[in-house]
Order: structure tokens, then sequence, then C-alpha cells
């Protein structure tokens, strides 16, 4: 049972930040490597504001969302946006967003240092117990929040008309920009839902195991081998790569060793890149989109 717990914990994280990065990642057509500051930055803020200038909790965690969106947004703009009006191919997009992610890490690492802190008041507890297994009440708000944002998420872009837009601008730019989609707009917003998704995701995650200045980075290449067995295609098929991806990672380390779960993350990879290189999705992506 206690493996069951972690295997839910894990998969939620990894299907909102999946999700976060996917978005993203449709609108736009190269991978957003600095988006892991994005999930640092929501833990230092929090720390920052919590225990360096004792800020309510109530509004430390919305004050940490707005300040990690602003960050991004400001990486769009100065970043992506003029090398976008200038026409720059997809991979140096991506080399600039490395060097942007390693200035933003390199910086929290002047500013707080490298050590693992924490912004943790309260008491750790054993848990509960629950069928042999243990959850603490922090896990409990892990899987709740997770889960009700999976769902918003998924309600904004099936329902509301920028979701649509976002949907449109993602499965083809240039029908979009026919049909009067405007494109900007659609990455701008794909943009902020992306940034509040792994701002919070962060949190819960620092909440639970504390900070450092590289935490984002890891569990961003998680998320990525998650949408990468998911495909690029609706909601659901995240989530099944994000189930699989945490459930071959908790059973390596059950039946062989804890050191063996990142291993076992890009062995998966591996193999769907080279049997279902599509993913679970089965949904190619067009020539001119690569």
């Amino acid at each position: 049972m206690q493996i069951v717990i972690n295997i839910i914990i894990s998969f939620l994280l990894y299907a909102l930040l999946s999700t976060s990065i996917s978005v993203i990642y449709r609108t736009t057509r190269f991978f957003h490597i600095a988006h892991a500051i994005t999930i640092t930055l929501g833990a230092y803020f929090t720390y920052l504001f919590s225990n360096q200038f004792g800020v309510n909790i109530a509004i430390v965690i919305p004050l940490s969302i707005f300040f990690s969106v602003i960050v991004n947004l400001l990486i769009l703009h100065l970043v992506y946006k003029p090398l976008q009006n200038k026409k720059t191919p997809n991979w140096q997009k991506l080399i600039a967003s490395l060097g942007v992610y390693v200035v933003l890490q390199n910086l929290i690492s002047i500013c707080f240092g490298d050590a693992t802190i924490s912004f943790r008041t309260w008491e750790i507890t054993a848990g509960h117990q629950f069928f042999g297994g243990y959850i603490t009440d922090l896990q409990l708000i892990t899987i709740s929040v997770s889960i009700v944002l999976l769902i918003l998420s998924w309600l904004f872009l099936e329902n509301s008309d920028i979701g649509k837009q976002i949907k449109a601008v993602s499965s083809n730019p240039s029908l979009s920009n026919i049909f009067g989609i405007p494109t900007n707009k659609a990455v701008l917003f794909s943009f902020i839902l992306g940034s509040v998704l792994a701002s919070i995701a962060g949190i819960l995650i620092a909440a639970d195991t504390d900070l450092t200045p590289t935490m984002g980075f890891n569990w961003l290449l998680l998320a990525v081998v998650a949408m990468i067995i998911g495909g690029l295609g609706k909601m659901r098929y995240i989530l099944m790569g994000a189930i699989l991806l945490a459930t071959a990672q908790h059973l390596s380390a059950y039946y062989i060793n804890s050191k063996w779960m990142n291993a076992t993350a890009y062995i998966i990879l591996i193999i769907f890149l080279y049997f279902k290189p599509y993913g679970f999705s089965g949904k190619k992506l067009k020539k001119t989109n690569l």
C-alpha cells in the first residue's frame, strides 16, 4: 500500500508538470527548458516571503505564483519574442532557453546558496495509517490540489475561448492565423497556464522534500519523459504516460534499488522512442512543425 501511495503522488505531480510543459511546447514548438526555473522559483519565492519576510502563508502562495508567472513572461518577451521576430530556428531557441535556465539557476545559488533549505514551520509527523501504508497531511493536500488543478486545466482548455485558441494554434498555427486566431495571445496564455501549474507543483514538492537551486531541472526532465511517453494529444495520454512512469520508477526502487528510479525513466523513454515513437496518442508531428 505504501508503494501505491507513493505512485499516486508521483503520478499526479508528473501529470501536473507534464501538462504545464506540454501546453507551452504545443504552441511554441520547442522545449522551454527554462520552465524548470519556474518550478524552482515557486519554492524559493515561498521561502523568501514566508521565512525571510514573515508574510502569512495564505498570502505567500498567491504571491509566489504571481512572481513566478512574471519571471516566465519576462523570459517570453525579452528572449523568445526577439528570436521569433528574427525567425530563429527552434533549436536555437532551445539553446537560448538552456542559457536562461543556467543564468537564473546560478542567480538563485548566489542569493540563497547551494545548500538544501526548507520553508516548513510545522512539525513533521509519521502521517495517517491507511491499509498498512502511511500518508501525511501534506501528501493529502498534494493529491487534492493536483487533481483539482488537472480538472480545472482540462476544463479551461476544452471550454474557454482562450483554451480553444490555444488548442487551435497547437494544432495548426498557419491555419489559425488565416482564421484570425491570434497566435501571440495563445502563446501568452499558454505560458501563464504552464507557469501557474509549474510554480504550484514546485511549492508542493519543496514543502515535502525541501529546496535546492537545481530541484526544478530533474522534475522537468521527468515531466518531459512522461509527456513524450504519452505523446502529443489529449490530456488522457499525458495521464497514461505519467502513471506508467511513476509505476515503473517506484517498482524499480522497491525490487532493485532507489538509485535506479531515474535510470528506469530513461530506459522507458528509449524503449518508447524505438518501438512507439509517437507515444500512447500515436499522433505524428507534421514535418513543418519540427
